[in-house]
């Protein structure tokens, strides 16, 4: 409110004048009801206008949303974002984006507005939360590739922290394997960039895509495993990346 929004009561009340609507939710079923539900999104927004459906979803969910949009006279265009807490605050994402090319057009100033660069995968609604989803995943391979080389390291005598540093010196100098790999190495998993509990869903998602598409991918069960594990001992304000952490208590530390 400081800084100039409106608090609605319901979707509804907040889309009824609106050109353009961005929305980001936790997951599937929150996106279902505020999208199609009572006092849902369709049930007031304007012909013409565009959704922009920023939630990291399943593929066939953003299309069904699509085609609930298109009966009603309105857009829906996935618009999932890449970035952490802080990145999103200095507005410097990157922003996914597919569905009808028009749709894509108008969205671009907007979109401008919270992130660095928008990537274009075309018309299909469903295609830029499958490139959202393998994003994810390439993360958590990441940290479990990072988490169980630090452990091998210490394991073997190694100080964790300066290998770490020699890795992002070197072969590895690039701001994932330094952000995440800072976190693994001094085994401080704050602050909360995204909780263990949201990005498990993200992994099942990926999971059952891949069955979809007939596509084996162990690391992403591996990666979902350990963050199932996680989410059972209930550690609170962790970030996901504590999940390394179940790798140095598999080889005993």
């Amino acid at each position: 409110r400081q800084q100039g929004a409106t608090v609605a009561a319901t979707p509804a009340e907040a889309v009824r004048d609106a050109a353009i609507v961005f929305t980001m939710l936790t997951d599937d079923k929150a996106l279902e009801e505020i999208t199609t539900g009572p006092d849902g999104i369709l049930s007031a927004l304007p012909k013409g206008a565009i959704h922009a459906s920023c939630s990291t979803v399943a593929p066939d969910t953003n299309r069904r949303l699509a085609e609930a949009h298109a009966a009603h006279g309105s857009t829906l265009v996935a618009s999932p974002v890449f970035g952490k807490p802080d990145v999103a605050a200095a507005g410097n994402l990157w922003i996914g984006s597919s569905g009808p090319a028009e749709a894509r057009e108008r969205l671009k100033t907007a979109q401008a507005a919270i992130g660095q660069g928008t990537h274009d995968f075309g018309d299909d609604p469903g295609a830029a939360s499958v490139a959202k989803l393998c994003g994810n995943f390439l993360l958590g391979t990441v940290i479990e590739g990072m988490a169980e080389a630090l452990t091998l390291a210490e394991k073997s005598g190694l100080d964790r922290v300066g290998f770490y540093n020699m890795l992002t010196s070197t072969l590895f100098n690039n701001p994932i394997y330094k952000s995440y790999g800072k976190l693994i190495a001094e085994q401080h998993y704050q602050p909360v960039g995204a909780p263990p509990a949201i990005i498990r869903k993200d992994m099942n998602l990926v999971v059952q895509e891949a069955y979809k598409q007939e596509v084996p991918m162990p690391f992403a069960n591996i990666i979902r495993d350990r963050l199932t594990a996680t989410v059972a001992l209930a550690e609170p304000d962790v970030d996901w990346a504590s999940f390394a952490k179940r790798v140095s208590e598999d080889a005993g530390l």
